[in-house]
């Protein structure tokens, strides 16, 4: 929110020493508030909106060419992580963290039930659409990419961006529309993958992973001392990835969002692997493991049970991750009660 405006581990240990080293060696805005096609219509990917939401997002994503999507849902996600109840200090309330002055001037009523609510779903997201279209038209003859240049306006406000002839230089400004931009690739359906290489990032995450074979599980384990080294499962794959200088956020269904996805018959070693409760919605993730080719992980997968080697080949498979580093930067910070700090939304009016 902006204030300035056994058989199995044998079976996997084969993938790892063979598989795994050869590849490491190897429209314009409607005023009637109606969407038309935009230039920038790409899919969401699967699973990563919750399904009750997914069809607002993809009609109202197409409202103007300068938004997508897959780049609303990145905004909703680091507003609110989808959450409608989400509230803030700063006195910004519901999934799109309005403030009530700015919420005044672009609220839509948009499932037609004669209130403009800033805690309704279909309302917010409409009215998100809404607020980043009319922010786009403000800064249209502005040079450069235009979505950047939206972005920079939502965060900014339009006159710095005009001022500034393109995205203004305050850190703050240019790290949201690198985050927003970073984190909507992973919202976004994958394309066609041909590379089989192996990043040194997702191999070194490997090995920590295999140095850990056989350590007990903990819950709530991040491998501290003071826990004799042990981890649960997103413990494990957030110290993993911290081994090669990436951050990752502490819970699964974060974790989610620290890349793209790519299909089961793009994985490749590296990649995280998530399972969920519900399969349409990635809120109800409940564990993550690190692929390592061969359709096997190594996971810390519950109490009583030693990291290990685990198939992903289970009914709760809800799809993967290829974590970068952008992706990681970009995701906003959970806080101790489950609000989400980090967010860059509508300013007052």
């Amino acid at each position: 929110m902006v204030l300035r405006t056994a058989g199995t581990a044998a079976a996997a240990a084969a993938v790892v020493t063979v598989g795994f080293v050869g590849l490491v060696t190897v429209g314009t805005f409607a005023a009637s508030g109606t969407p038309r096609s935009s230039t920038n219509n790409l899919a969401i990917s699967s699973g990563t909106v919750p399904a009750a939401y997914r069809p607002l997002i993809e009609k109202w994503g197409t409202l103007c060419p300068e938004i997508s999507p897959p780049m609303l849902a990145a905004q909703l996600y680091q507003e609110s992580g989808f959450d409608p109840t989400a509230k803030s200090p700063a006195k910004a309330y519901g999934m799109a963290q309005f403030l009530e002055g700015t919420w005044a001037s672009y609220g839509v009523d948009a499932n037609g039930d004669g209130r403009r609510d800033i805690w309704d779903p279909a309302d917010a997201i409409a009215s998100a659409a809404t607020y980043d279209c009319a922010l786009a038209k403000d800064v249209s003859r502005v040079p450069g990419d235009r979505q950047a240049n939206m972005l920079a306006a939502y965060n900014a406000g339009p006159y710095a961006v005009i001022e500034a002839g393109g995205v203004p230089g305050y850190r703050e400004t240019q790290g949201y529309v690198k985050n927003i931009q970073s984190l909507a690739r992973s919202f976004t359906a994958p394309a066609p993958q041909t590379a089989i290489g192996l990043s040194q990032q997702a191999a070194g995450a490997i090995y920590f992973a295999q140095t850990k074979l056989g350590t007990p599980y903990l819950w709530g384990g991040e491998g501290l001392p003071s826990q004799q080294g042990r981890f649960d499962c997103s413990g494990l794959t957030q110290a993993a990835f911290a081994s090669v200088g990436i951050t990752l956020p502490r819970v699964a269904n974060d974790q989610w969002y620290a890349g793209e996805h790519p299909s089961r018959d793009q994985l490749r070693p590296g990649d995280l692997v998530f399972f969920a409760n519900d399969l349409n919605d990635p809120r109800s993730i409940h564990h993550v493991g690190i692929y390592v080719g061969g359709g096997y992980m190594i996971d810390a997968p519950h109490t009583g049970a030693v990291i290990r080697y685990d198939t992903i080949d289970q009914r709760d498979y809800i799809g993967a991750t290829r974590v970068t580093p952008d992706g990681a930067a970009a995701l906003p910070v959970r806080n101790a009660d489950g609000t989400i700090s980090g967010g860059q939304g509508p300013a007052q009016s």
